[in-house]
């Protein structure tokens, strides 16, 4: 039976230089990064890019957890000119 390993990738917004919208796609697990002109796109070109990596590192999914557990992510808030922030749930 195949292992599956569940990896975390955070989609971003990005503006391009001509000011249109671009979604960079990164995988934390294994510092790989993709984009596309929408979140669609840019998940099926960061699956293609990590299962690409695999293939060619199979010693890689040594470093991977076989097993899923949520990852813990938050948002920050930063407020120029502020002793201190605070952290938004």
């Amino acid at each position: 039976m195949a292992e599956k390993y569940y990896l975390d990738i955070v989609i971003k917004k990005e503006k391009l230089s001509d000011g249109s919208d671009m979604f960079v796609a990164h995988c934390n697990s294994l510092g790989i990064a993709s984009q596309g002109f929408n979140i669609d796109e840019a998940m099926k070109n960061i699956k293609e890019a990590v299962e690409s990596y695999l293939e060619e590192q199979p010693e890689k999914y040594n470093e991977l957890e076989a097993s899923f557990s949520l990852p813990s992510f938050s948002i920050i808030e930063v407020i120029k000119n502020a002793k201190t922030s605070s952290i938004v749930r």
